[in-house]
């Protein structure tokens, strides 16, 4: 008989790779051998010039992040205070808030702070050079691990907006008196680039009706579209940002050129009645030296204003209704002259043009190159050569075919002047020239037709740099031929500053005063009307989100900022009668164990060994009458703490009530210190004693009143239905658990009080307790229905918040969340709780709250559908550039421009919501049918493991605790370490709750009937079940 506590063959054969223990003998392995295995796994391959980039267009961006990439970067940032990332932003984006609510999975929230101060946040968030900006002062770069990636949070943030598809709106504030002819006004913007996108969404949110963009092609987006590769900034990108300004009012008229020779001039648009002309066209002439005259694109030579256009044309799904056109033809060697972005795009695109191998070529050295690092590193990857102190010198033609290169070698001399050595020449095979020298205005049409403007030195407009005014009264200008912008984000800005003092213009004409300080809103939509009040106990709270009666209501000062910034309603710190004052010890307010070796914010739980308020009954209740009378619709909840006397709680409370207290809590729990005083959990421990001070109360007030319970009770229902009995109104559920947070290797505690370095048991809170918190609230709501619940524990999110309203809870108490922060966590509860309200009306398939479907996807970056010969096949060695071949015949004999996908389909309309939006109070308790007893559960309704090939990224998490924790039923391929869940699979879940990686598990029906494997049969027969199962 085979032993029953030894693993079969099978199993055996299927531990083969199970962790071993250390056996303390060294190991020794040739490095001949580990040369040619590491080659086996390794992922970090460079791609070998165009052979596997030849036709792919897809997304190569360092910065892209899955959502589970953008959650972990988020909760790495420190949202520091006055943060320098934002400083260092040329739109003022409050980076600081959008990080913070993705951290929390409020992705319409973080979208919507990125959108009020830049309509092109999508497209910024994708090619913002931001090692020079926010990143750049980033404090985390003062740590070890190194800068957030700001541009890649922002791109996930308004990509998902994008998927959720809602539309545009002007906020309702901005109230326009329809006799007003001023807000009627036309202005006609010039180029639909950034800077006029910016510009007329900044307007149209003034309330201005009256706008359109004027632009010379057949596509929108300017530089956008034509000259920023579709890897970096795809077309449906900037189609989305221009929908979004559309949808606000404003006119787009395509193939309307600034032409004096077309007689579309500023004098002409100011006589057509356009009060304000705003020129944002770029600068559409390429710069060019001698040598290059009379060569064009049939010699090999293209200038980037010639070349990227047409590639973009021809990769940029949608962006062109002639269908694109083809790729210019490149072979052989391909140079590359400038030091640019501009000249980066070119290298890299050419390679996906054909070109066998580029050179890029500039002036200066590599200390001088004005590209940003991310676009150098990029054309670095794909295996671009550079070429520095090299000058243009001469080109080689053979017949009328480029052939090579010459350069002059170049040098700085003494005065810090670079020049030409004539005597150190150099030559370069290539077949093709790609000039980025930059860019200009140069074309007598476009400067005929700015008249009677003058230009400068650079035969640029004269603009204000501050106000973009130029010395024609009436025209603005912004970006590039404004001067300053040198990035889209700096031409954003510039738009941006614009719109602002075109509002001051065109009011003044009126004689209207505007406000010196600028005032321009922010983005809105029928997200931000959700209603999300809610009437409890006959009070009225404008959102469900509270203070709860802890350290951030220390003092009432701290209250009325609070109240500033957002928050419905504040309980005060606990206080108590004079007689019973305390005197707290310190250090007495220590991090969390919980959420292991974290350091900073997002602690997962906090322990407090602090005690009640150590101002008196008279501060707080003269601080009471106050808030009430600077704040008449928040809601100021006293709390109260007393011994089991009913004259002290009939003082206290009717003390209380006289100050204006919209209600009282009593406090019937706090676990350490005060129960030594029998009051708090001296008092809420026992039924009896809190129905009784309940009913004191109850005989002493009106207003109304909630008992705060404690979790340390065996069962809290019993202590819920006493409070009920006795008269609350409701209770609060429930104060912070009871407990020692850790201790250190030499047996002394944190925190220690006094040289004596004792400690007590003091009160954990956080998300830490948050299903301890969610426990107690299900069970009062199921067992004393029409009871209001004030919810506390963990409640760190909007997300989380809907969690204990669905539980049963009317209202929300917070404080860990704002240890972790600060006050201003109430924006992102507040949109969060309206978005997640309003994506429930949208109904929109397989999302969760917000979050959308999670797609396949390797480093953040989709993996290829419809290819049936990839499938399996892992993302490192051979495996990969097996892949990388793959996907590069199939690109190779595919049509780079294909119709859009269903993503990349236009976003107009936008999405309605075919359900009606649920308020707050139809969320609450709506889970508790849902919540029951073990009993009710169903074992026939099973489900086994799926484990997505395309998303694996072969750690063998789920293989391994399968092993030691579960059932066995997880293969793992030593080869390929593919993992593949083998029939014994029980659906216990372990395996999707240890993955890192996103929806890479799932959870499916079981096809079959579960058997469970008993061991030994048993020895009575089970009816159901075959005698081979038994």
């Amino acid at each position: 008989m085979a032993a029953l506590s030894v693993d079969p063959p099978d199993i055996e054969n299927l531990l083969k790779l199970n962790p071993k223990p250390p056996n303390g003998i060294a190991k020794l392995v040739p490095t001949r051998h580990t040369k040619t295995e590491k080659k086996h796994w390794k992922r970090n391959i460079g791609c070998e010039g165009s052979s596997c980039l030849k036709n792919d267009f897809d997304d190569i961006k360092h910065t892209t992040l899955s959502e589970r990439g953008a959650l972990r970067e988020a909760a790495r940032c420190l949202k520091c205070a006055d943060a320098p990332c934002q400083k260092s932003c040329p739109t003022q984006l409050d980076i600081k808030q959008f990080i913070s609510m993705i951290a929390t999975k409020n992705y319409y929230g973080a979208a919507k702070a990125i959108f009020s101060d830049n309509p092109l946040g999508l497209t910024c968030g994708m090619v913002c050079p931001t090692s020079d900006l926010c990143v750049g002062g980033c404090n985390l770069y003062g740590s070890e691990e190194g800068p957030i990636n700001i541009g890649g949070l922002q791109q996930f943030a308004t990509e998902i907006f994008k998927l959720m598809n809602i539309p545009q709106v002007v906020d309702p504030s901005v109230v326009v008196d329809p006799a007003d002819p001023s807000y009627r006004s036309s202005v006609a913007l010039i180029g639909c680039g950034p800077a006029s996108i910016t510009c007329a969404t900044f307007l149209a949110r003034l309330g201005y009706t009256d706008l359109t963009i004027f632009e010379k092609e057949d596509y929108i987006g300017g530089l956008s579209s034509s000259e920023i590769p579709q890897y970096r900034l795809p077309y449906d990108v900037v189609s989305f940002e221009v929908n979004l300004m559309k949808q606000l009012g404003v006119k787009v008229q395509l193939g309307k050129p600034l032409s004096a020779k077309n007689g579309m001039t500023i004098s002409s648009l100011k006589k057509d009645g356009n009060v304000v002309v705003f020129l944002g066209l770029g600068m559409p002439q390429p710069k060019s030296i001698p040598i290059f005259k009379d060569l064009s694109s049939t010699n090999g030579f293209y200038t980037s204003k010639d070349f990227l256009p047409v590639v973009a044309k021809a990769s940029k799904p949608g962006m062109c209704a002639c269908g694109g056109g083809s790729l210019p033809q490149l072979h052989g060697n391909v140079v590359v002259l400038g030091a640019g972005d501009t000249a980066f795009d070119c290298a890299t695109s050419a390679l996906r043009c054909g070109a066998r191998r580029v050179f890029v070529a500039f002036r200066k050295g590599f200390t001088n190159v004005r590209a940003v690092p991310e676009e150098m590193d990029l054309a670095k990857e794909e295996q671009c050569e550079f070429l520095p102190f090299h000058s243009p010198a001469k080109v080689n033609l053979v017949g009328n075919s480029i052939k090579g290169m010459e350069f002059y070698r170049t040098y700085q001399n003494d005065n810090d002047e670079w020049v030409e050595d004539s005597e150190q020449t150099v030559k370069i095979k290539c077949n093709f020239i790609i000039s980025a020298f930059g860019s200009g205005l140069t074309d007598s049409d476009i400067t005929d037709a700015l008249a009677p403007m003058k230009l400068n030195a650079w035969g640029l407009p004269k603009v204000d740099p501050v106000t973009m005014v130029t010395d024609v009264e009436g025209v603005y200008c912004g970006g590039d031929l404004a001067g300053v912008a040198n990035t889209t984000v700096e031409s954003v800005n510039d738009g941006k500053q614009a719109a602002w003092h075109i509002h001051q213009y065109i009011q003044s004409l009126g004689g209207v005063q505007v406000n010196p300080t600028p005032q321009l809103p922010g983005f809105y939509t029928p997200v931000d009307e959700v209603d999300v009040s809610i009437n409890v106990c006959g009070l009225k709270f404008e959102n469900p989100f509270g203070l709860a009666s802890a350290t951030p209501t220390t003092s009432s000062a701290m209250i009325r900022r609070a109240f500033k910034v957002g928050w419905a309603f504040a309980l005060t710190k606990t206080y108590s009668l004079d007689k019973d004052v305390i005197t707290n010890v310190s250090p007495r307010i220590v991090r969390g164990t919980t959420s292991g070796h974290v350091f900073g914010p997002g602690q997962g739980a906090f322990l407090n060994i602090e005690l009640i308020s150590e101002k008196t009954a008279a501060y707080w209740c003269r601080s009471v009458t106050e808030l009430k009378r600077d704040f008449p619709n928040k809601i100021v909840i006293a709390s109260i703490m007393c011994g089991f006397n009913k004259e002290d709680w009939t003082e206290l409370s009717k003390m209380s009530e006289s100050a204006g207290a919209d209600a009282l809590e009593l406090n019937l729990s706090c676990p350490h210190g005060m129960g030594e005083k029998g009051m708090g959990l001296a008092c809420g421990q026992n039924p009896d004693l809190v129905r009784n001070i309940c009913r004191w109360v109850r005989e002493a007030v009106k207003i109304p009143f909630f008992a705060k319970l404690t979790p340390n009770v065996t069962e809290i229902v019993d202590i819920a239905a006493a409070a009920q009995e006795g008269g609350a109104d409701g209770c609060t559920a429930t104060n912070t658990v009871s407990g020692l947070m850790g201790l250190r290797t030499n047996g002394s505690a944190w925190p220690s009080v006094g040289d004596a370095r004792r400690t007590t048991y003091g009160g954990v809170s956080g998300n830490a307790i948050r299903p301890i918190a969610l426990r107690a609230v299900t069970s009062i709501a199921r067992a004393v229905p029409g009871f209001p619940i004030l919810a506390t524990g963990g409640i760190d999110s909007a997300e989380a918040g809907l969690q204990y309203l669905n539980g049963g809870a009317s209202l929300l108490q917070v404080c860990s969340a704002i240890h972790n922060q600060d006050y201003t966590v109430i924006h992102d509860y507040v949109t969060g709780l309206k978005a997640l309200l309003y994506m429930e009306a949208m109904g929109l398939p397989n999302w969760d709250g917000q979050s959308p479907p999670t797609a396949a996807h390797q480093r953040g970056k989709p993996t290829p559908s419809g290819l049936p010969a990839v499938k399996g096949l892992p993302h490192f060695g051979d495996y990969l550039t097996q892949r990388r071949n793959l996907l590069a015949q199939h690109k190779g004999v595919t049509p780079v421009h294909q119709p859009p996908s269903p993503a990349q389909q236009p976003q107009t309309p936008a999405h309605q919501p075919p359900n009606r939006v649920p308020k707050i109070s139809d969320t609450i308790g709506r889970a508790l049918p849902m919540i029951g007893t073990y009993g009710d559960l169903s074992n026939k309704q099973q489900v086994v493991a799926v484990i997505n090939d395309d998303m694996c990224i072969n750690c063998g998490k789920c293989f391994m605790t399968c092993n030691d924790s579960g059932y066995q039923a997880i293969s793992f391929d030593e080869d390929t370490h593919i993992p593949h869940v083998t029939d014994d699979c029980t659906g216990c879940t372990l395996c999707l709750s240890v993955c890192p990686i996103i929806d890479c598990i799932t959870m499916v029906p079981r096809p079959t009937p579960y058997y469970p494997l008993r061991g030994v049969p048993l020895t009575t027969p089970n009816e159901g079940l075959p005698l081979a199962c038994q």
